[in-house]
């Protein structure tokens, strides 16, 4: 088992797995995200609406 230690925001010692890590910040970024969006979808959609920009310049 392979394990990863960093500091959390309070600096304390963290040590867990790659697994553990992925649940925590995932759980950290669903505070930020409303339910039901997916990011890949927000940054296609700004991305082509850049392109169009772009076009019409």
């Amino acid at each position: 088992m392979e394990l990863h230690a960093a500091l959390d925001e309070a600096g304390s010692l963290v040590i867990e797995t790659r697994e553990q890590g992925l649940r925590r910040a995932r759980a950290l970024l669903r505070k930020y995200i409303p339910a039901g969006v997916r990011l890949s979808d927000e940054l296609i959609k700004e991305r082509r609406a850049e392109a169009r920009r772009e076009r019409q310049k």
